[in-house]
């Protein structure tokens, strides 16, 4: 791989357009992610592109918005410069998708970009899947394959069919996991509820799957679906972020 210039936001104060810690890198003829746009941005790029012509390693520089930028955000941002191949992707949370229709698909291009989630994705036929980025995995029972996820990953069941949908349920209830969300009615889960503890799952563990998924009020189409599941989970894993550095 070409050497890049990675560009780090080391520090914020007032108001900012990216936290601490966001990162993109920066080669002679493109960028990869980005530290909040506008002038800042375009600055902080033209700093490493200079560098990756003077071979300089490494640069830092406490930029004030307003004064120096004329930008309205009103804080500082401190920048640090290094040369390097890669960028430090910080942690992420595992997400395990099942089910690759419409609104699987929604919920991939909303969620698929964000730093935050490590998705992988889970569907009965290849043809099903768009072309992506996100790791993709095919299985005739899509089932057997929570085994293999991570025990603090969040699921979302959205397949094309009930009884696979009823059959991870189980499975997912049968393994150690921080969320579940299944798409549905509220026919759809009464019926799911007393199969599921037909099949031996406590009421307590049962609700630990949310059905619906979503947010009602935004509407039943696909985008507005992942929109209010990205928009949810976004939301738990920043709280879980701030309780950690608490």
């Amino acid at each position: 791989m070409s050497a890049a210039i990675r560009i780090t936001v080391t520090k914020t104060a007032g108001s900012a357009p990216r936290d601490a810690g966001t990162q993109m890198l920066v080669w002679a003829d493109r960028t990869e992610g980005t530290i909040g746009g506008g002038r800042l941005e375009w600055d902080a790029m033209a700093e490493a592109r200079s560098m990756l012509q003077d071979g300089r390693p490494s640069h830092s520089a406490q930029i004030p918005l307003g004064p120096a930028l004329g930008q309205c955000c009103g804080g500082s941002v401190s920048l640090q410069w290094e040369m390097t191949e890669v960028m430090e992707h910080p942690s992420t949370r595992p997400l395990w998708i099942y089910g690759a229709g419409h609104v699987g698909r929604a919920i991939v291009t909303v969620m698929g970009p964000l730093p935050e989630f490590e998705i992988t994705w889970v569907d009965t036929h290849a043809d099903r899947f768009p072309q992506t980025e996100v790791t993709t995995v095919v299985a005739a029972d899509p089932a057997r394959v929570v085994k293999h996820a991570p025990l603090d990953a969040d699921h979302l069941i959205l397949t094309y069919s009930h009884e696979i949908d009823l059959a991870l349920c189980h499975a997912v209830l049968s393994h150690k996991f921080v969320s579940a969300g299944l798409i549905g009615s509220a026919t759809k889960w009464a019926r799911f509820r007393t199969r599921l503890a037909a099949l031996g799952h406590a009421p307590e563990q049962i609700s630990r799957i949310a059905c619906p998924i979503g947010d009602p009020s935004l509407g039943k189409h696909p985008a507005a679906i992942a929109l209010g599941v990205a928009t949810a989970m976004i939301a738990t894993a920043s709280g879980q972020t701030k309780e950690r550095s608490a």
